[in-house]
C-alpha cells in the first residue's frame, strides 16, 4: 500500500505445506495470515523525442566481456540466483557509447544498486545515477526524470516492458532480474497437493515466469489435462500484474496456481476470476498455501463509494505523476464526461495519494484517480471522500454498467474504456 493502514481487505491465507528457505540471502514478509493446516509436507531438495537509433546493434555479447575474469569476480558478489544481466548491460552501454546511465530498481532490489553502479563505472566510461524514488511496478518507469538529469540510457530492473520502448523519451533497457528457484520442490509440492484431475492455470510475476514454464513442463506428467498458461497482452505469457490479469473461462478450469512471494499480484487474477480457487507457492519460504479473497466485502465497499459519488457536485481528478503511472488520455476522457454533464472538477497532479493530502481539498465531493486502481480497491475505505477508479467513475456517471466480475484490465489490450490500452473510439464519451 501507499500509506500505513491497520487493515487491507480480502486477505486470507491457509497454509498447506512448508519447509525452511534454502536461500539465506532472501528475505520476505507477508501481510497475509496463515494457519497450520498441514496437508502433505515435502522436504526441499538441497521535448518529447523518440529514443536515438545508433545504427545496427549486435545482440551477441563479445567474449572479451563474457570471459573478463575481473568483471566476473565483481558479478559474483551479487546473488547467484538473481540474473541482473550485467554482461548484457556492459555491452549495451559500450555499444551506445552512453555517458550517463540511470539505474532504477524497485525497493526489494535497491540494496544492490550501489554494487551495480560501481561495476558499470569500472567497466565502462559511463557515470551512473541511481534513481532512488519509490518504484512500485513497471508503470513507475521514470524516463522523464532521467532525461532531465542528463541520462542517455536508463536501465530499469525488476519489471517487464509495460511501457513500450517507442513511448519513452530516452533509450531504455529492461532487465527482468529472473530469479532461479528450487523448481523440483515446487513441482513436488504441487504434485502432492493438487489432484491430477484438476484443470489448472499457472501464473507468476516476471521474475519467476521462466521457472514457471519449466515447472509446467515437468507437471505435464502429473496432470491429466493440459496446463493453461494465460496471457493478458501486452504482458508476457503467464505474467500477472496487480492491476492487470487474464480473464479466464472459469467453467473450463478448476484452480489457479500462482508462483511468487506476496499476494498483491495474485489478488488481481483472483478478483478477475472470483469463482476459481487459488493456491500460492512462495519460492522463498517454500510454502504452498490456499488463498481466499473476500469478494463480497470488497464489492460492497466499492458500490458504496460509487453510490456516494453519484451525489457529488464537484470532482477532483488525480493524475498520477509517479513515473508513467498516470494516463493523460484517460484524464482527457474523464474531463469530457464531466463537462458534458456540467459537473465541476479540478485536476490535481500527485506522485502519491494520502488521505490527509486529499482531505485538504474540502470543497471536493468525490475523487477519481488515474494512477493505480488498487489504491481505490485496497485502501479507498480509508479516505474521507469516495476515491474512485476510472471504471468506477464511469459507473457512477452512467456511461457503463456495474460488472458482476470486477475488471482487472488496467493495461490489457482488451481493456474497457477506462483502461490504458483501448481502441481510440473510446476517447469520445
Amino acid at each position: 500500500g501507499r500509506f500505513c493502514s491497520p487493515r487491507r481487505i480480502g486477505v486470507e491465507t491457509s497454509c498447506m505445506a512448508s519447509s525452511q528457505c534454502a536461500t539465506e540471502s532472501c528475505e520476505c514478509t507477508s501481510t497475509a495470515t496463515s494457519s497450520s493446516t498441514q496437508l502433505v509436507p515435502v522436504q526441499p531438495a538441497p521535448s518529447r523525442t523518440r529514443p536515438r537509433v545508433r545504427g545496427k546493434v549486435s545482440r551477441a555479447i563479445p567474449d572479451e566481456i563474457k570471459n573478463n575474469a575481473e568483471l566476473n569476480a565483481c558479478i559474483a558478489q551479487l546473488p547467484k540466483n538473481y540474473n541482473f544481466e550485467v554482461h548484457k548491460t556492459i555491452h549495451r552501454i559500450r555499444q551506445d557509447d552512453a555517458k550517463c546511465v540511470g539505474l532504477q530498481l524497485p525497493e526489494g532490489l535497491l540494496l544492490f544498486a550501489t554494487l551495480l553502479s560501481e561495476i558499470i563505472e569500472q567497466f565502462t566510461s559511463a557515470t551512473t545515477v541511481i534513481m532512488g524514488d519509490v518504484t512500485y511496478g513497471a508503470c513507475c518507469i521514470d524516463d522523464l526524470t532521467a532525461q532531465s538529469l542528463g541520462v542517455d540510457l536508463l536501465v530499469h530492473y525488476g519489471h517487464s516492458c509495460l511501457v513500450k520502448i517507442s513511448d519513452v523519451v530516452i533509450p531504455v533497457m529492461y532487465v527482468f532480474v529472473e530469479i532461479s528457484i528450487d523448481v523440483d520442490h515446487f513441482v513436488e509440492m504441487v504434485t502432492n497437493n493438487i489432484p491430477a484431475e484438476n484443470k489448472v492455470v499457472m501464473i507468476s510475476t516476471i521474475q519467476f515466469v521462466q521457472s514457471l514454464r519449466v515447472a509446467a513442463k515437468q507437471l505435464e506428467a502429473h496432470f491429466k489435462n493440459p496446463i493453461t498458461i494465460p496471457q493478458a497482452r501486452p504482458l508476457s505469457g503467464g505474467e500477472v500484474l496487480g492491476c492487470t490479469s487474464p480473464k479466464l473461462d472459469e467453467k473450463a478450469h478448476d484452480c489457479i496456481i500462482y508462483l511468487g512471494d506476496g499476494r498483491f499480484h495474485l489478488e488481481s487474477i483472483m478478483i478477475h476470476n472470483p469463482s476459481l480457487p487459488a493456491f500460492r507457492y512462495d519460492p522463498y519460504n517454500k510454502i504452498l498455501s490456499s488463498e481466499k479473497y473476500d469478494h463480497e466485502y470488497m464489492q460492497s465497499l466499492r458500490k458504496t463509494a460509487i453510490d456516494t459519488a453519484k451525489q457529488a457536485k464537484k470532482f477532483g481528478v488525480v493524475l498520477g505523476t509517479l513515473g508513467r503511472q498516470g494516463s493523460l488520455r484517460i484524464v482527457q476522457r474523464l474531463k469530457a464526461i464531466l463537462e458534458e454533464r456540467k459537473l465541476a472538477y479540478h485536476v490535481v497532479l500527485l506522485s502519491e495519494l494520502f488521505p490527509a493530502k486529499l482531505a485538504m481539498f474540502k470543497d471536493v465531493d468525490a475523487w477519481v484517480q488515474v494512477a493505480c486502481p488498487r489504491l481505490s480497491i485496497d485502501w479507498g475505505y480509508a479516505f474521507d471522500k469516495p476515491l474512485l477508479t476510472p471504471y468506477e467513475f464511469e459507473v457512477a456517471v452512467g456511461t457503463v454498467d456495474w460488472k458482476p466480475t470486477y475488471p482487472m484490465d488496467n493495461y490489457s489490450k482488451e481493456g474497457g474504456s477506462w483502461a490504458n490500452y483501448t481502441p481510440k473510439g473510446y476517447d469520445i464519451p
